[in-house]
């Protein structure tokens, strides 16, 4: 479907009287549930298996909590850690645990179940690659009693408790670990109901939970609607009570105008990208790679398939990252520039390429944006539309050529670009030793001229082309009150969300 096309069906559905629908359809639902919507529906429910976020926005915090929890303003607080303190050294972080948690089957949560989850984390057969370099610096978790652990680290790492706050490093239930993919066994204030593939995920109250008498919500569905026009569809119909990562940025107007719904836009800490495959030629070639940065114009990208709302980056860090350079001048849009470096690098055009396409709306609706950007240098990416399964078995294996995708996850340089084997395949010894000192280093001056030695080494290898930077987008009926308005990191924190 053409953009045009697109755009009028979005916009009949947006404007259609809506008398067939069923009668109080849109009436604000029983106070002790919701419903909201969601782009993508996850591969499985265990955040320590796979990369997806769309895992982490249905359970973490809901279902499953880790020891720290990062807010939605990127502060780390206590979860199911009390307390913790840094041996002089950096190299040994011990946790006093929260008494009196329990997991929802009712067994205790204590420092065994840490143990045993770090454990298979950092375990060499592990599918938690995601985060990778965090457990592999864990060199031992050491228990001294229930409720007492500390972990013993090869290199020191000042940002340990935010890490510990992301969703691969929830805690699982040891006894049923191995059913986790389809229904994980937390701490936290829900429970997994049911999973109806292709549709929704139903969460329901945890009674064991802490401070269930807090937790306003005994239901929560998530439904997973991709199409931008269904988007609208089901908002307008009530079918929804909204979503926290809109899709459809082309009818916000219509929600903003409309006082049954409240619009809110924050920030993330996104760092949209085309990832380009570093080990094949002729990509492998820093000038080929530079040819594709100085091609893509990153405001017409924003303002055609984000509807201008984002900002440019030109290095892999967010503006609300710590140490954040704008680098957006070193490959500024010169289609001529790029002209010249593919024959320089002895590319002879056109040049044929496959540029593959997730199901979000930035990826399909971007995609024809860059796609013809490229034809202009003379690049003919042929676009192909996979869904995220099939994105997550190819381009995230490493076979592809070029792929649009949303990074989400805050300072992720080292897990992107200080393993080799990382789907985009950057290899730079170089690079590594700075991500080494930055973890060994607490001076915080030093940490910011790492920082941005970081992003420029990545901005100079091109290793990818650093489009922008997602707002984020919440649509949601009036009175729904607790929803996140910023993605520090993608969750969804239900146990803080009822209605008014």
């Amino acid at each position: 479907m053409s953009h045009i096309k697109r755009r009028t069906v979005i916009h009949s559905l947006a404007a259609a009287p809506l008398a067939a629908a069923v009668p109080g359809a849109f009436a604000q639902r029983r106070r002790d549930s919701v419903v909201l919507g969601m782009v993508l529906e996850p591969p499985g429910l265990d955040p320590t298996a796979g990369a997806a976020a769309a895992i982490g926005e249905i359970v973490h915090y809901n279902v499953l909590e880790g020891l720290t929890k990062i807010g939605m303003d990127g502060a780390v607080t206590p979860l199911l850690a009390e307390r913790w303190e840094f041996a002089p050294d950096g190299k040994a972080c011990t946790f006093t645990l929260k008494k009196g948690v329990k997991f929802s089957d009712g067994a205790a949560f204590d420092a065994e179940a840490v143990k045993f989850s770090f454990d298979r984390a950092r375990d060499p057969k592990s599918t938690n690659k995601a985060k990778k370099a965090l457990f592999e610096n864990i060199s031992s978790v050491v228990v001294h009693d229930p409720h007492s652990l500390t972990l013993v680290l090869g290199k020191a790492d000042a940002s340990l408790p935010f890490r510990l706050g992301e969703n691969t490093a929830v805690i699982l239930h040891p006894n049923s670990v191995a059913q986790a993919a389809s229904k994980p066994v937390g701490t936290g204030p829900f429970v997994v109901e049911t999973w109806n593939k292709g549709s929704a995920v139903v969460l329901a109250k945890s009674p064991s939970h802490r401070d269930a008498a807090k937790v306003r919500l005994n239901k929560v569905t998530f439904r997973f609607i991709n199409d931008p026009a269904a988007q609208v569809a089901a908002l307008l119909a009530g079918d929804i009570d909204g979503m926290p990562r809109f899709g459809a940025l082309q009818s916000l107007k219509q929600f903003q105008g409309d006082k049954r719904f409240v619009v809110e836009v924050g920030s993330t800490a996104g760092k949209g990208i085309m990832s380009v495959n570093n080990k094949k030629a002729p990509f492998s070639d820093v000038r080929v790679r530079r040819a594709l940065a100085h091609a893509i114009d990153r405001q017409a990208f924003i303002d055609g398939a984000q509807e201008g709302l984002g900002k440019p980056i030109g290095s892999h860090f967010a503006p609300t990252d710590a140490g954040y350079l704008d680098l957006t001048k070193v490959y500024p849009h010169d289609p001529e520039k790029a002209k010249a470096l593919l024959k320089e690098a002895g590319v002879t055009t056109p040049l044929n390429v496959t540029l593959t396409l997730p199901p979000p709306q930035y990826a399909r609706k971007g995609g024809e944006i860059v796609a013809a950007q490229l034809a202009k240098v003379g690049i003919n990416a042929k676009i192909e539309n996979v869904e995220w399964a099939q994105w997550l078995s190819g381009p995230f294996k490493g076979n592809f050529d070029l792929t649009i995708i949303n990074h989400v996850e805050p300072l992720d340089y080292a897990t992107a670009y200080a393993d080799p084997n990382y789907y985009f395949g950057y290899d730079s010894a170089k690079f590594r030793g700075m991500v080494s000192q930055l973890a060994a280093t607490n001076d915080a001056k030093e940490k910011t001229r790492l920082w941005q030695a970081i992003q420029r080494q990545l901005a100079e290898d091109c290793v990818n082309v650093y489009i922008w930077n997602p707002a984020q987008v919440a649509v949601f009926k009036r009175g729904l009150k607790g929803l996140w308005n910023s993605s520090p990191i993608f969750a969804n924190d239900m146990g803080a969300v009822g209605w008014s």
